[in-house]
């Protein structure tokens, strides 16, 4: 999605990571340049309230259930192996020996 406006910060850029920037997962100085390309592109601003939006509701619905500590684990660990890059294994790695 782009506005079809330039922007210092690309669109696509700001959407790929607009996770982190709602979850506070990024430096103060890429926030920066988020909020700015919020302040010119209605678009993104749109997605980014929607996302917001969502992510209130998940937590009011769903906040107050503990998970489990190795399986936080666990999706943490495929969440870095997304972000870096490798290959993420064919089968399930939240799955319990059990369950596979």
């Amino acid at each position: 999605m782009s506005c079809g406006d330039p922007h210092e910060t690309d669109c696509s850029e700001v959407l790929d990571h607009l996770y982190e920037f709602l979850d506070h997962e990024m430096p103060d100085s890429d926030c920066t340049k988020f909020e700015t390309h919020f302040g010119e592109c209605s678009p993104c601003l749109e997605k980014y309230g929607l996302e917001q939006a969502v992510k209130k509701l998940v937590k009011r619905c769903c906040g107050s259930d503990d998970v489990p500590t190795d399986l936080r684990s666990k999706v943490m660990g495929r969440i870095e192996l997304i972000r870096s890059g490798q290959a993420v294994p064919e089968h399930d790695v939240t799955a319990t020996p059990n369950e596979t």
